[in-house]
């Protein structure tokens, strides 16, 4: 399925180079669920899934380069509309130009070599043949580095194309059969257990990566063994805090905002959170969403001091130094976290089963704003009730 596209690079800061159209060449292997027997593919209205390879350029390849970028995507039909389908994928870009002070100091999107990316796309089919359905497209697309280095204001940009559907001649699937499958509708509880290791920066001044550690537990109930919404909790403990504080950096230093925090740096370091989880479940794939509310998060308050007022706080702070506001957007990213990931389980989804295991990569925010990049693992037990 070879898409083309072309769009806006969208400013990522003051001073951003000048660019032309974004051009975007797509190339996607996928598979038609229509004849999976699987409660996913049925309960999803029969979807396509696959893998995409995509070059990037952003209108300048002097300063902005290109991006190769490899996705997993899902394809389903939107609104019971047979010519309307919304296209969502997420996975990795790597960059071949990125900012340097030197050599390219205005182009402060992309500080690493890896991104996370995101593309969400409405495709409506203009055509249809008996090889190929013609569609034009319409969406977003999204890099970061997941707060793994900063500077990392990111890409976004907005995109219309065209894409050629193109069908298997041979009309081979692992599923031979035309049966017309009756979905079995089912309810289960289950309980799940998660453990994390992520990583982040703190700020231009701490600019190095260390360890986010979390520990999470969740319960909740899954739909037709397809939509999963439970309830969870999280704790979190923030290596970049914690050596800010025992290292007596500027502002926990007598007499200073956050003196009192050296008084338990631990607990100043960690992170308690409660949220709703949600996810599809696609067989051995899951894609899951959290939104969550902080209970507490006191180390934030040093980073958003550090970070949102004057530029390029420098390690040892003067006293004069303009520091960043308690406002309304600090409310927001203090009290809200969200996770965006994949997960893989050992054992198929489509179908009940008591016990699983999995493994999964998880972009982690701040109220939208990156705040660190993670690998977890899991269990989890489901239970009939």
């Amino acid at each position: 399925m070879p898409e083309f596209l072309l769009g806006k690079t969208m400013e990522s800061n003051d001073g951003f180079p000048e660019r032309t159209l974004q051009k975007q060449i797509v190339i996607s292997v996928g598979r038609n669920q229509d004849n999976n027997p699987q409660s996913w593919a049925q309960e999803l209205n029969k979807p396509t899934t696959g893998i995409s390879l995509g070059i990037t350029d952003f209108g300048n390849t002097d300063d902005l380069g290109y991006a190769i970028s490899l996705l997993p995507f899902i394809e389903f039909k939107a609104f019971k509309q047979e010519r309307l389908s919304v296209l969502a994928s997420m996975g990795i870009s790597y960059f071949n130009k990125k900012y340097n002070s030197h050599t390219n100091f205005s182009n402060k999107a992309v500080t690493t070599d890896l991104t996370w990316c995101v593309r969400f796309f409405l495709k409506y089919k203009i055509y249809e043949t008996k090889n190929i359905d013609w569609k034009v497209e319409v969406g977003v697309a999204h890099h970061s580095n997941g707060h793994t280095r900063l500077l990392n204001q990111g890409y976004n940009s907005v995109l219309l194309g065209v894409s050629a559907d193109i069908k298997n001649p041979l009309n081979k699937d692992i599923y031979n059969t035309t049966e017309n499958f009756h979905l079995k509708k089912s309810s289960y509880g289950y309980v799940g257990l998660r453990t994390g290791y992520g990583k982040n920066v703190l700020a231009l001044a701490f600019n190095n990566l260390k360890d986010v550690y979390t520990i999470s537990g969740e319960i909740g109930k899954v739909y037709n063994n397809t939509y999963k919404i439970g309830l969870s909790v999280n704790y979190r403990f923030y290596e970049h805090y914690y050596d800010y504080i025992k290292g007596n950096e500027s502002l926990v230093r007598d007499g200073k905002e956050f003196e009192s925090y050296k008084e338990n740096p631990w607990y100043n370091s960690t992170n308690l959170s409660v949220g709703i989880q949600g996810e599809i479940l696609l067989n051995h794939i899951g894609i899951n969403f959290e939104a969550a509310y902080n209970i507490y998060k006191l180390g934030y308050k040093i980073e958003w001091r550090i970070n949102e007022g004057w530029d390029d706080t420098p390690r040892e702070i003067p006293d004069n130094w303009v520091l960043g506001e308690y406002n309304n957007k600090y409310k927001l990213k203090q009290n809200i976290s969200t996770r965006l990931g994949l997960k893989y389980y050992a054992f198929g989804t489509s179908d009940y089963r008591q016990h699983n295991l999995f493994i999964g990569a998880f972009l982690n925010a701040n109220y939208g704003q990156a705040d660190f990049t993670e690998i977890a693992c899991g269990y989890v037990y489901n239970f009939n009730f």
